[in-house]
């Protein structure tokens, strides 16, 4: 019962890679909560990264230091420090995930550390290989990342028609195993802080 509270009382954010116009990616950021309430029964809070103002690199120190001089960081820090976990949803570019949401983790540093964490990818070929760079970055984090990582392909129609608009439950729908999956993984994670 405990841990049930725990899970309750922090939310898990769930992070939006993209910022671009005409992007999906809060769709589908919207569509991986509303499945990981089904399936956790946990609060999430979904983040989009147009709304954090965050510049490059604008603060003198260091993020490993944890001095932060501006308030944008400062409530960027409190924001992840108070996740339960984080779950990054993030398109491929490219072979890689988004510059905005790179800039979005190197803003800090220990407050990522421990923390369980989700990969969903999107794009053409689901996104695997910038689900495995963005891993690579959350393992130096030192996050407890779960194994599976679900890579959405998305329909060449739908991303030629580049109109904004998703219907992820229906279009992914063949993938919610995989979600469901990886989100027991998640809990399973966050069981055992």
């Amino acid at each position: 019962m405990q841990n049930e509270c725990m899970i309750h009382a922090s939310p898990i954010l769930v992070i939006g890679g993209s910022v671009r116009a005409r992007r999906l990616c809060i769709q589908i950021a919207d569509w991986v909560a509303a499945v990981g309430r089904d399936a956790t029964g946990a609060r999430f809070d979904i983040i989009d990264l147009r709304q954090w103002l965050l510049p490059m690199d604008d603060e003198p120190g260091i993020p490993a230091a944890g001095q932060y001089a501006h308030s944008h960081t400062l409530d960027w820090s409190q924001k992840v420090a108070g996740a339960r976990a984080i779950i990054f949803v993030t398109p491929q570019y490219n072979w890689g995930y988004p510059a905005p949401l790179k800039n979005a983790i190197d803003h800090l540093y220990s407050e990522w550390g421990g923390k369980p964490a989700m990969i969903v990818t999107y794009g053409g070929h689901g996104g695997a290989k910038c689900g495995d760079q963005l891993r690579q970055v959350l393992d130096g984090l030192h996050m407890a990342t779960v194994p599976t990582a679900p890579a959405l392909v998305l329909a060449r129609e739908l991303i030629e028609a580049n109109t904004g608009e998703i219907d992820p439950a229906s279009e992914f729908a063949g993938q919610l195993p995989s979600m469901l999956q990886a989100f027991g993984e998640l809990l399973g994670k966050m069981e055992l802080d």
